[in-house]
């Protein structure tokens, strides 16, 4: 895949410089750090879908179920990562989130992962539904 293909089918991809402190002693991106990218990414998509005018207004947002992880290459400095978002089995309180992250410097796919995502409302300690803004952002941007 080139970069070109990856920002084909991520258009909206978050763009993050690999830095020194990222690797390990093994002198490659430590593994914990895709959790962080992912993040990184996660904020950037939920911003654009307007997620967290919801949480300031009526104190109701997103959490995180789990999260997933597979590393298929390693990322060493200097790199610059594309990291893509796409979702999966939106339901009424929540949906998949999956990533996929492009190294420029090596061309190539080097991790994916997945994570599960639940609206809850913190006023009430419960889930929430997804409103109907949010369903219409997810659905464009659904897993094909």
């Amino acid at each position: 895949m080139t970069e070109k293909e990856f920002l084909d089918v991520f258009p909206r991809a978050s763009e993050i410089k690999v830095a020194w402190g990222d690797m390990d002693a093994l002198q490659h991106v430590n593994n914990t750090m895709y959790f962080k990218y992912f993040e990184i990414a996660r904020i950037d998509f939920f911003t654009q879908a307007g997620i967290f005018k919801r949480l300031e207004s009526e104190k109701t947002g997103p959490v995180l179920a789990d999260n997933f992880a597979k590393y298929l290459r390693p990322v060493t400095y200097p790199d610059t990562l594309l990291v893509g978002v796409s979702v999966s089995d939106i339901g009424e309180t929540g949906f998949m989130t999956h990533y996929s992250v492009f190294s420029k410097a090596q061309q190539s796919l080097v991790t994916v992962g997945k994570a599960k995502v639940v609206m809850f409302d913190f006023n009430n300690m419960q889930k929430a539904p997804l409103d109907s803004t949010l369903l219409d952002f997810l659905h464009a941007n659904e897993k094909r």
